[in-house]
């Protein structure tokens, strides 16, 4: 249990193949696009040290004292003083003294205008901890302690020691409790031999908590960490648990490290450097704590077997943490949600939390896009993304417009190539003259200017476009609950019976498919093509809305412009390449 004074485990902690067509390229990038999507998915009152044993008075040279005469009674006085210091000085070293607690489990409310945080002073732990400012699912404010958890893993802010067995166990002990303010809240306990402390100063109107601990066994200092265990953040949400890990940004690297439940299955996992902040995440809301620059902090990630949110059978792996590692800890603590503004007021090193992931030079102008376009013109996210979007395919224009004119090339060149292919049909893939063949089409390529794979390139420049869009609805809170016309939350699939974007998004891959002109004379290729958009039904069914509304903003416009590239002959006009083709011999 978290809850025990020491690790239970008590084991140190971990620190000739055939040749693709384009058409068989195409789908191998969607194929991939598709395996990206469904992977990508899957934490003041300083403590006074004990009194020391006083030092011994010192020696001074002696002077000529001026002789009074005294009375007899004050004589008899000092010399009562001067045996009672004598003899103070013999005594042992002073323990601490023990505390008075309360004598009952009593609940501690402290409130903000962000938060609502209620503690017992049954081991000075939080049993919960209310995000005022945002809703759940079920249109409640979000509650990011597992209270489910407890009886297991104990509660958060518990004291965890390694290989050190304290009597009592201090997360079972009744605290005293002092408050100097409606926003401060001190836990004390002591009972002459072991001594520990926990203070909490909340601020009014941030997400910033000051946090302090110390602890001490017959006067010495303790290392201890402060738990917080049986997962993190909003459970309500979809599949919460794939959403929780811990993180810390570590100077030395200028990385930030994120660290999986599963990293834990063992055992817990520890790390110490010189951490910015270290602590716990879920999609949109964290719990780091930022020591004291310069100092080495440490946290340890673990794994908890416990039910599901909501349910009371069966067991999944929950994340925990537990950081600190001195005897005495001072962090600041950030709590709260994953907001960059938010953040950026706090300290601006906390901005390091939101990880746009490897294509964040995308993802972050992207977001910076669209927010803006929502805060300035439309007040709407669902719109602010399709406004993006189409900007984005007109920025992309004279790519598309080049793509275009290099599958029509390929289109009118089918005749020759096929030519080719009957000439060295029926040879394996190990017959040198496939070599031949090869080097024949690709100077049929070379003659008429035709890039083979120029229709792949702007499905593979829309990839990271594609992505940065995934992490932006992943990782903004700004996106968490933004509705659009009949979606509740963009970044949530739809909720209604039949899921109207994604079967939008095939029917429109769909038409877009078949004005595209055809780059094979190939019927059971060509066939092969137009049931491709299928697969978008399997990549989007279960995606974001707001991802989803992107791609078919995406395939709205390409369609748009497809109808105006064929009407107006945008395409490389057939005569010009009937008339690059090389004459037959005898012909007029």
């Amino acid at each position: 249990m978290a809850n025990s004074n020491q690790d239970p485990a008590n084991k140190p902690v971990k620190k000739a193949t055939r040749e693709l067509s384009m058409e068989m390229r195409l789908l191998l990038a969607f194929v991939l696009m598709g395996l990206v999507l469904f992977v990508t998915p899957y934490f003041m009152k300083t403590v006074n040290p004990p009194p020391a044993k006083p030092p011994a008075a010192a020696q001074v040279p002696k002077t000529e004292e001026k002789k009074t005469d005294e009375p007899p009674a004050v004589k008899k006085a000092e010399a009562k003083k001067s045996e009672a210091k004598k003899s103070e000085d013999k005594k042992p070293a002073a323990v601490p003294q023990q505390v008075t607690a309360q004598q009952q489990d009593d609940a501690i409310v402290v409130e903000t205008d962000l938060y609502r945080v209620r503690f017992s002073n049954r081991g000075g732990v939080v049993r919960d901890w209310t995000l005022k400012k945002f809703l759940d699912n079920n249109q409640k404010p979000v509650q990011i302690v597992n209270g489910m958890a407890s009886s297991k893993v104990g509660y958060p802010f518990a004291l965890l020691f390694k290989g050190t067995q304290i009597t009592p166990d201090l997360n079972q002990a009744l605290y005293a409790v002092k408050r100097a303010d409606a926003l401060s809240v001190e836990f004390e306990f002591s009972d002459g031999k072991v001594q520990a402390r926990k203070s909490f100063r909340f601020s009014k109107s941030r997400y910033l908590t000051e946090v302090s601990s110390e602890v001490t066994d017959q006067g010495r200092p303790t290392p201890h960490l402060l738990a917080w265990r049986g997962g993190f953040g909003d459970f309500s949400a979809l599949n919460a648990l794939s959403t929780h890990h811990t993180l810390h940004f570590d100077t030395s690297t200028n990385k930030l490290e994120i660290t999986e439940v599963k990293a834990a299955k063992d055992g817990p996992s520890s790390s110490s450097g010189r951490y910015l902040f270290a602590g716990l995440e879920d999609m949109y809301f964290a719990a780091v704590a930022l020591p004291a620059p310069g100092s080495t902090f440490e946290i340890q990630t673990w794994s908890d077997n416990l039910p599901p949110p909501g349910q009371t059978t069966g067991e999944e792996p929950h994340i925990g943490a537990a950081i600190g590692g001195e005897s005495v800890n001072r962090m600041s603590m950030f709590v709260g949600p994953k907001d960059l503004d938010i953040l950026r007021a706090v300290d601006p090193r906390l901005e390091q939390v939101v990880d746009f992931g490897w294509f964040w030079f995308l993802a972050h102008p992207l977001f910076q896009s669209v927010n803006y376009v929502n805060d300035k013109y439309l007040h709407n996210y669902g719109w602010a993304i399709v406004v993006v979007t189409v900007i984005i395919n007109f920025l992309m224009l004279p790519l598309k417009f080049s793509n275009i004119k290099s599958m029509k090339k390929m289109a009118q060149l089918q005749p020759e190539m096929k030519e080719i292919q009957a000439r060295y049909s029926g040879l394996s893939m190990k017959d040198p003259r496939k070599q031949e063949q090869q080097q024949e089409t690709m100077a049929l390529y070379k003659k008429h200017g035709v890039n083979p794979l120029g229709g792949c390139v702007p499905m593979l420049l829309q990839l990271p476009f594609f992505i940065a869009f995934y992490k932006v609805l992943t990782v903004t809170i700004e996106m968490r609950g933004a509705s659009w016309l009949w979606v509740a939350d963009l970044s949530q699939p739809e909720t209604i019976a039949i899921r109207v974007l994604p079967l939008a998004t095939v029917a429109s891959q769909f038409l877009m498919q078949k004005m595209t002109p055809s780059t094979t004379t190939d019927p059971q290729q060509q066939r092969m093509m137009m049931l491709m958009p299928l697969m978008f039904i399997f990549i989007f069914y279960n995606a974001a809305s707001g991802l989803v509304l992107y791609w078919l903003t995406g395939n709205v416009v390409g369609i748009a412009q497809q109808w105006f590239f064929n009407r107006m002959g945008a395409a490389t006009p057939a005569a010009a390449v009937a008339k690059a083709a090389p004459k037959k011999k005898g012909g007029k």
